[in-house]
């Protein structure tokens, strides 16, 4: 940089002498015999000639050599952070990922509300095929003796192993049954029996009191064989026909199987 800058400043002294040669010579010196007066002090700028023109012959020196760049600055200061933006419109999803690892198990949470009950499930295969049962009543007093006390009011008699018609409970599923009869008393004595298949198992006898309503019964377990018929009936004569119903007066009999007598074969299901 430094011969640079006096290969300059020798261009500019050779132009100022040059400019110096070529000045007219009447303005050197006087002028009509006059002395020119000197200009007073440094910096006093010397007019221009009485012509109007420029000082002549000047001329500009030759372009220097473009210097090299120079190293980059040192980065500046971080500025201050911008306002907020507005929030921008949601993404779309991306693809789903791969399943994690499977973490470890957690501690088990507080115990939850009871849920509601669920429907009642319909009745199983087993339970359709060993159930038998019946409970019957009657409308009015017993008429006949010696003979199946018709029972013509059904509380229960689903599989119909109770006849009506013949008065007889009838065994379709063979096992161990309970049977039990509630009478009414009223008017005359009452003599009962329990049959199975023409024979009498068990007897019950009340007393009629006078101006009162008496009770009579009994209950017995029997086992069946399929095609056994179980029944009641009046013994003895018309002065025993005390079975009593009516409307606020009942007399029943019911029986159901315990526990069938299940083949072999099915047990080991």
């Amino acid at each position: 940089m430094t011969l640079l800058w006096k290969i300059l400043l020798g261009i500019f002294l050779i132009g100022q002498l040059g400019q110096s040669q070529d000045l007219p010579e009447e303005n050197i010196g006087t002028e009509g015999g006059e002395d020119v007066e000197e200009p007073e002090g440094p910096g006093t700028e010397v007019s221009q000639s009485d012509h109007g023109k420029p000082c002549a012959m000047w001329m500009g020196g030759v372009p220097g050599t473009p210097g090299h760049s120079g190293k980059p600055g040192r980065d500046g200061r971080d500025g201050r952070d911008g306002p907020r933006g507005e929030k921008g419109d949601k993404g779309e999803a991306g693809e789903k990922g791969d399943p994690g690892q499977k973490g470890d198990t957690g501690p088990a949470g507080p115990r939850g509300f009871s849920g509601n009950p669920g429907l009642k499930g319909s009745s199983g295969e087993s339970a359709l095929s060993y159930h038998s049962a019946f409970s019957v009543g009657l409308s009015e007093a017993v008429s006949t003796t010696n003979v199946p006390i018709r029972f013509n009011k059904f509380f229960y008699n689903d599989q119909h192993h109770y006849d009506d018609v013949s008065g007889k409970f009838r065994c379709v599923l063979p096992g161990v049954y309970f049977f039990t009869y509630h009478l009414t008393v009223y008017m005359k004595d009452v003599k009962v029996s329990l049959y199975m298949n023409d024979k009498p198992i068990m007897f019950t006898f009340d007393k009629y009191q006078d101006s009162n309503v008496d009770q009579a019964s009994g209950s017995i377990i029997l086992r069946l064989e399929a095609g056994d018929e179980v029944w009641l009936q009046v013994y003895g004569d018309e002065a025993s026909l005390g079975v009593y119903a009516d409307n606020t007066n009942d007399s029943t009999f019911s029986g159901f199987l315990l526990y069938p007598d299940v083949p072999a074969a099915a047990r080991k299901r």
